[in-house]
């Protein structure tokens, strides 16, 4: 790594320098090999949320490559976290305010960022991959929003699902908890483009080192003005964010959680209070 202080307070993302000014995020894996999927502790989600604001401030950064380590991009939020939040109004205070940061974060960052999605793309680390400028996702990859299989709405795809694959398959997806294959994903619009996962990677470094090694004054500005579609959604992003957090101090999320556990389906009481 660079001199840049601020990347030693990072404990859970890992940091990689590439030529050209690339810098790659990696979410690791979980068990001692880092084999299994990556899922969000606590500190995995603060760090992916101020990961963003460090990367538009690091003058030897000039894209960003977030990827997932292990058997897929990210999990989503551990139990224990999700647990925590249904229990604890200040922990749930805490995660609604970094899930806040996250989404502007990333849009606000002036530098771009390249996702590369294999596997399963769930929770915080999907909402950096989909917002990432270049979205690219193997054949093979699952998209999942799982929010309304846990029992509360979803958070953070109300600001970017409807704008990349139009209304009618973000309520499909996003209500069903639907998955989305990579391939139709990008059939759809949901991200830039598909390949097969061996030549995930090899594509996602070519793209950034193509960013970087363009015009940075034509490739920023040239985001930040495509990003004020983005802008407009601020209300829809922070209703959706609030509802969401709402739902964890609600009775649904119990059951989901348990439904999670026991490897079954949910069996959710009907009714709303609205």
């Amino acid at each position: 790594m660079s001199d840049f202080s601020a990347y030693s307070n990072y404990t859970s993302l890992q940091l990689r320098r590439h030529p050209h000014g690339v810098l790659e995020v990696v979410m690791p894996g979980a068990g001692a090999n880092k084999s299994s999927l990556s899922t969000a502790d606590a500190n995995m989600h603060r760090e992916l949320a101020e990961i963003w604001r460090d990367i538009d401030r690091d003058p030897d950064t000039r894209v960003a490559l977030i990827r997932g380590e292990g058997k897929g991009f990210s999990a989503g939020g551990n139990l224990a976290l999700v647990e925590d939040m249904a229990n604890d109004f200040d922990v749930r205070a805490r995660v609604w305010r970094e899930a806040r940061d996250l989404v502007y974060n990333v849009i606000n960052c002036s530098k771009p960022i390249v996702s590369a999605m294999h596997g399963p793309a769930v929770g915080a680390g999907l909402v950096a991959g989909l917002l990432a400028d270049i979205s690219i996702a193997s054949k093979s990859a699952r998209i999942i929003d799982g929010h309304t299989r846990l029992g509360v709405a979803a958070g953070h795809a109300a600001i970017v699902w409807p704008l990349l694959c139009g209304m009618a398959k973000a309520k499909y997806y996003l209500l069903l908890c639907e998955p989305v294959s990579g391939e139709e994903a990008e059939r759809i619009g949901l991200v830039s483009l598909a390949v097969d996962e061996n030549e995930l990677m090899p594509k996602a470094i070519e793209v950034a080192n193509r960013l970087a090694q363009g015009s940075q004054i034509g490739i920023r500005w040239t985001k930040y003005v495509l990003n004020n579609w983005l802008r407009p959604a601020g209300p829809t992003s922070d209703t959706s964010l609030a509802l969401e957090f709402m739902g964890f101090s609600g009775p649904d999320v119990h059951e989901g959680m348990r439904s999670l556990r026991e490897l079954r389906a949910p069996d959710f009481p009907g009714g709303a209070p609205f």
